[in-house]
């Protein structure tokens, strides 16, 4: 709880002799005092009343200002209050802002450039892709998005574009997939200072963004399909360099696409007379604590490699065949998404070639991976740890999706006990 009080703040006092009334406010052994707007003589303030004296012949107006102060007293006890009710745990610079109006008048989308704009001269361009494909999609949503303020995207506007995009036909994951991304938006405005709290449409009793979680399409293939993949070879050259790429990201605990692109020979370390593998996952290689992954490199990486070698065409210190041109910035992060749509389109062609069922595509490797090691009965905080995830829910939502007779009947299943064909 907060102490509120009225007081003359006598280390303002000015040049005719009064002092301005001000609400001292009481926090967490912190203080800090508020103007009311009002001014009083020492011998027209009533200090244990925390009122002007009660007479028009001392105070003339002491009838309009009390009841000036009784307005602001009542709208201070609110203010605690909703605080209260949302769960909000305040500061007194929260109060300040609900108290004086002194919330910024930011605009949200001034700022929302503004950072992805920084994003691209930092490197760090998934991630202004990210955000600028949201606001687009918020866009589509409201016309009127270029001139809003930060209060404005309040619970009701978040509900209403839930609404939205859901009326849109987009899938729950999409919609979390910009609900996310919208609420990182309006984490970092507060943390920058660019906007109150007070209006946060997300947390505690407001928009809950795991509510529209789905369960994903198992993406996962079966012993079959992967013996196919490893023993066959395909009459095509570039399904070829596919399949070994979708090999190469297999056994190396289902390295994404945009890792192996960004590979080069910087990625390899010798450990105990061993080689290895050792990178950082581009898409968490910034984040606070990101490890290293470190893989070894056993036989049948090692035939991969020397199969690239021999095959392909590979530029400057690139470890495999993906990036053709020598970019950097955000042409680097052009074409290997480029590449990447051309990959996944040679892994579909693979696919009818080989006739397996299930769909081919660069995220099938790493579930592959993922569904291999929890046959053999790996715990899935080491599965976690070897995938690179953050944490384990994200792990989860990977295992979660697999079916129960698949998960029951434990194989032994080896990653590396079938020879490829190279």
């Amino acid at each position: 709880m907060a102490s509120f009080k009225f007081v003359l703040h006598k280390g303002n006092r000015r040049k005719n002799g009064t002092f301005p009334v001000s609400l001292r406010v009481i926090r967490n052994a912190r203080t800090k005092y508020f103007p009311t707007g009002l001014i009083a003589k020492v011998e027209e303030w009533d200090k244990n009343a925390e009122r002007f004296i009660c007479n028009k012949k001392v105070c003339p107006m002491y009838q309009e200002y009390n009841s000036r102060l009784v307005e602001l007293a009542s709208k201070a006890r609110n203010i605690e209050w909703n605080f209260e009710k949302e769960g909000i745990f305040w500061t007194l610079n929260q109060f300040e802002d609900a108290f004086m109006h002194k919330s910024k008048q930011s605009k949200f989308l001034d700022f929302a450039m503004k950072c992805i704009q920084t994003m691209k001269e930092t490197g760090h361009i998934g991630n202004a892709r990210v955000w600028e494909n949201s606001i687009d999609n918020m866009k589509l949503f409201d016309n009127k998005l270029s001139t809003r303020i930060f209060q404005e995207i309040d619970i009701r506007y978040v509900n209403a574009y839930n609404v939205f995009m859901e009326k849109k036909g987009w899938c729950g994951n999409t919609r979390k997939h910009n609900m996310k991304t919208l609420r990182a938006i309006l984490n970092r405005a507060i943390l920058e200072k660019e906007c109150s709290s007070n209006f946060y449409p997300f947390g505690k009793g407001g928009f809950c963004v795991s509510s529209l979680d789905e369960e994903t399409d198992k993406r996962y293939l079966s012993d079959e399909s992967m013996q196919k993949l490893m023993n066959r070879k395909s009459k095509s050259k570039t399904r070829e360099v596919a399949r070994h790429l979708f090999l190469f990201s297999y056994f190396c605990y289902g390295m994404s696409y945009i890792d192996m692109a960004n590979l080069t020979k910087k990625n390899i370390h010798t450990e105990g007379g061993k080689l290895y593998i050792m990178y950082k996952r581009q898409k968490t290689k910034n984040s606070k604590g990101a490890k290293f992954i470190k893989i070894v490199i056993n036989d049948d990486l090692n035939r991969l490699l020397r199969w690239f070698k021999e095959n392909t065409t590979i530029i400057g210190e690139y470890l495999l065949p993906i990036v053709s041109i020598d970019y950097n910035g955000e042409k680097l992060y052009e074409h290997q998404r480029r590449r990447l749509a051309k990959y996944n389109n040679n892994l579909k062609n693979l696919a009818e070639e080989f006739e397996l069922p299930e769909k081919l595509t660069s995220y099938v490797s790493r579930h592959s991976m993922a569904m291999t090691l929890q046959e053999d009965g790996t715990p899935r905080e080491i599965i976690s740890q070897i995938m690179g995830h953050r944490d384990l829910k994200t792990t989860n939502t990977y295992l979660d999706s697999f079916s129960n007779n698949l998960i029951e009947n434990i194989t032994n299943k080896s990653l590396h006990k079938n020879k490829i064909a190279i």
